[in-house]
């Protein structure tokens, strides 16, 4: 009996109906009447704006001309009066006439203060240099000390990469994804793999975005690295709960990931070699302090090593990626700035011509930000993205290849509206346009096999009001609605809940006509309330749809999985989500505690039948089965933010279930990635002005998965027999990783510094896939064998700067 992995393991839930024509009725006079009772609103705000003005600009760093985001703009004469830039570099303070002293900050840089005559708008901007003293903070950041107390943010993590550079990775290249799985509610897919689970939500089900585009696959060799190039990265913000409306068509998590500008003030070269990779970028302005521009590449050289094999084969194999980030922008005029940016990664592996396999995205996004007063702000995107992969065979006529893909484009339209000093509204809308190649395969040119390309169009329209209800009280609520269509061509198949024909009910569609429509509202509404000047408490309620699936039977998702969008068949993933949390920091901000719970309902989730073939299968709809499910934990985290030592633990509790009328005999069971516990530990130590050192632990639960029981022979031929679904679970998972970095002299046009990493100091063989193999003693009864990717793994990476 030849070894197998475990691949049926998957999240579903059950089924709801589509709203009648009545219900849709009913939700647009309901949006009708919310819109005029804001314009209502609105026009009372703006009444009592007279004898008023308004101050509003950018604030960027002085050094390099970035925009800083969450920067504050106080008025020491006023008292809890004061703005923050939002995630372009802008605010906007409305105050009465008067003179006034402005302070204005960020935690790193120097205050600077102005004093104002203040008897018409006036347009404000600033630059901030760093602050000259030796600062014990691990993390550099624009925020409030007490942001997390005071804002009505919860379930968010934010991450900087001076803070991810600290944390001890694989083969010593920082890691978004490694990171954020170290904070709770989120937890690492594995050792060799890139993707990540959210409060009990698949991978699929997290929405990545890189500059606005989406990413597909955020993985490069097989998911032991992600695609982002942190030397290209600014910022990273993660929403496991309390989704700003702006965010939609996933349901579990937004990760939001910004590039960085590029340096308007000089020329600045960077990078690194470590062991199988190098990296470089280089940055500058187009015009000084009008323009900027990054180039940031990094490519693998581990194919490089196999030359030393002694197997024939694997010398002629290779084994590497590669990644480019760009972006440039150019201030137009005062009101208007225009950015372009764009990814391209691929990944290569491959023997010769024998055979080859490349995966990889590409995306790129334009975008315009326009002032048109000083009170509302417009950010208007055209974005483009693209995953495909191409497996090849042999050479010449005789050769074969295979594709799929999946291409979007968006059009996107974000508004900023500044009511007062106490009131914020955001609206807009976008429109994206799917294409979908499940798959083709082409032998000496010609195509002999293609899987019906599936097309669909996504929009949404959403608005949010964030208000100041007093000193102690604030909120958030939003509503979004969103609607997906399906687009011919093509001949549809109605198939029943088991997956079975329904005969004489299938049709088609021509080029270009819309069949199938689903739409809904997404209610989002979010409260803080500060119960003194250390604590809060906050809750949050989160409504979101999710209209594309990846389809995956395999323990760890791989370059082959298949995007499907909603059909006549396949419904709309649909959750619920209610959060609330205690939040405290003590010692004038150097700890920060939370304690959060969660409860999330989940509708229309998918599994898989028994053997489902999703590869190449142009009926792949009859093997999903549909359920529902449900999830629900306690996060608790600890954090030291300043001082020679800092650091976190995070600790999760929690359980995901899942049910289906057609599998486990419809009674519930454990989803995939339910972990009862996850715990991690990051320390943080600057030993001197030289060294740092650093250090991770983490401990969780591990995987669910559906174990063979026995084995039969019937008629000669072998079968397997399995248990109840998810009963199985993988052995627990722990590792401890260690770094040290030195920091060599700086120069007056350069600085360098050497990275010294250890992943599993103590060589603990996690398992990644456990296989089952006839026993020795008894060829009907099956052992188990578990593989482990890592054990004890050194690194060394020389980085360097020249400015």
């Amino acid at each position: 009996m030849r070894k197998f992995e475990l691949k049926n393991e998957k999240t579903i839930a059950e089924a709801t109906s589509v709203p009648s024509v009545a219900k849709m009725r009913n939700c647009m006079t309901l949006s009708m009447r919310t819109m005029f009772l804001f314009a209502i609103g609105l026009f009372l705000q703006i009444s009592a704006f007279a004898g008023k003005y308004t101050i509003s600009g950018h604030i960027k760093d002085a050094q390099n001309g970035e925009e800083l985001l969450g920067a504050l703009v106080v008025i020491k004469e006023l008292p809890n009066t004061g703005a923050s830039t939002n995630e372009y570099g802008f605010y906007s303070l409305t105050i009465p006439e008067g003179t006034y002293t402005l302070q204005v900050q960020s935690i790193g840089y120097k205050t600077q203060s102005q004093t104002i005559t203040l008897n018409q708008n006036l347009r404000l901007d600033f630059e901030l240099a760093e602050s000259a003293r030796e600062l014990k903070e691990v993390i550099v950041t624009a925020e409030k000390a007490d942001k997390n107390v005071t804002s009505t943010e919860m379930s968010t993590t934010k991450m900087t990469i001076q803070e991810m550079n600290k944390v001890p990775v694989l083969f010593g290249e920082k890691d978004i994804f490694k990171t954020i799985a170290l904070t709770p509610g989120v937890k690492a897919a594995g050792d060799g793999n890139s993707g990540f689970y959210v409060r009990g939500g698949g991978i699929d089900q997290n929405l990545i975005l890189l500059d606005e585009a989406t990413v597909y696959n955020a993985s490069h060799l097989l998911g032991f690295f992600s695609v982002f190039n942190s030397d290209a990265i600014k910022d990273v913000t993660v929403y496991k709960g309390g989704i700003p409306a702006q965010y939609g068509g996933r349901l579990s998590s937004v990760l939001d990931v910004k590039m960085n500008d590029g340096n308007s003030k000089g020329y600045k070269v960077s990078g690194g070699i470590g062991v199988i990779s190098s990296r470089l970028a280089i940055e500058g302005p187009i015009v000084k302090d009008k323009g900027s521009f990054i180039i940031s590449a990094r490519r693998t050289y581990a194919d490089q090593f196999l030359r030393f094999s002694s197997n024939e084969t694997l010398k002629k194999a290779s084994l590497y990626f590669y990644d480019l980030n760009l972006k440039a922008n150019y201030q137009l005029s005062k009101d208007n700035k225009l950015y372009l940016s764009g990814y391209f990664g691929k990944d290569h592996f491959g023997i010769e011509s024998q055979f080859g396999f490349q995966w990889g995205n590409a995306t790129g996004t334009l975008r315009l930000n326009h002032i048109f007063s000083d009170k509302l702000f417009s950010n208007t995107s055209l974005i483009y993205s693209k995953y495909d992969y191409t497996i090849n065979f042999g050479a010449g006529s005789a050769a074969t290849n295979i594709l799929s893909s999946i291409e979007d484009y968006n059009v996107k339209q974000d508004f900023q509206y500044y009511l007062g000093n106490y009131q914020t509204v955001k609206f807009g809308i976008n429109a994206i346009y799917h294409t979908f190649i499940p798959g083709s395969i082409t032998q000496g040119g010609t195509s002999t096999l293609a899987i019906m390309r599936r097309y669909a169009l996504e929009n949404a329209a959403y608005i949010s009001d964030e208000i100041t209800v007093s000193q102690r009280m604030k909120v958030v609520a939003g509503l979004r609605f969103s609607s997906f269509s399906m687009i011919g061509a093509g001949h549809f198949e109605n198939l029943a809940q088991n997956g079975d024909t329904l005969a004489g009910q299938g049709f088609n569609l021509g080029k270009g006509q819309f069949g199938k429509t689903y739409f809904g509202p997404e209610p989002r509404v979010a409260a803080t309330y500060v119960l003194d000047s250390t604590s809060s408490i906050k809750a949050s309620y989160t409504r979101t749809r999710q209209y594309l699936q990846l389809l995956s039977n395999a323990v760890a998702s791989n370059p082959t999985d298949l995007w499907v969008p909603a059909s006549n068949n396949i419904k709309p993933q649909v959750a619920d989500q209610i959060a609330g949390g205690y939040f405290r920091n003590f010692h004038n901000n150097q700890f920060e505690f939370s304690a959060e719970v969660y409860y999330k309902s989940l509708q229309n989730q998918i599994d898989y039948k028994d053997g489902a073939q999703l590869v190449f299968n142009q009926g792949v709809e009859s093997e999903l089965r549909y359920g529902k499910g449900w999830s629900y934990g306690l996060e608790l985290f600890l954090k030291k933010r300043f001082g020679k030592f800092n650091g976190w633990i995070g600790y999760t509790i929690s359980k995901t279930r899942r049910q289906s009328d057609y599998i486990n005999g419809g009674q519930s069971y454990n989803a995939r990635q339910d972990r009862p516990n996850d715990l991690s530990i990051v320390g943080i130590y600057e030993a001197s002005k030289r060294w740092t050192i650093s250090g991770s632990f983490v401990y969780y639960t591990g995987n669910a998965f559906t174990a063979p029981d026995a084995r039969y022979n019937v008629d000669g031929q072998s079968v397997v027999h399995y248990s109840q679904r998810n009963t199985a679970r993988f052995p627990d998972y722990h590792r401890l990783d260690l770094s040290a970095t030195r920091q060599n002299s700086k120069h007056k046009h350069y600085e360098t510094s050497w990275n010294f990493s250890i992943y599993n100091v103590y060589a603990h063989g996690n398992a990644y896939s456990i296989s089952f193999d006839p026993s020795d003693q008894n060829i009907n009864q099956l052992q188990a064998t578990r593989t482990a990717l890592f054990k004890l793994i050194p690194s060394i990476t020389y980085n360097f700067k020249f400015f």
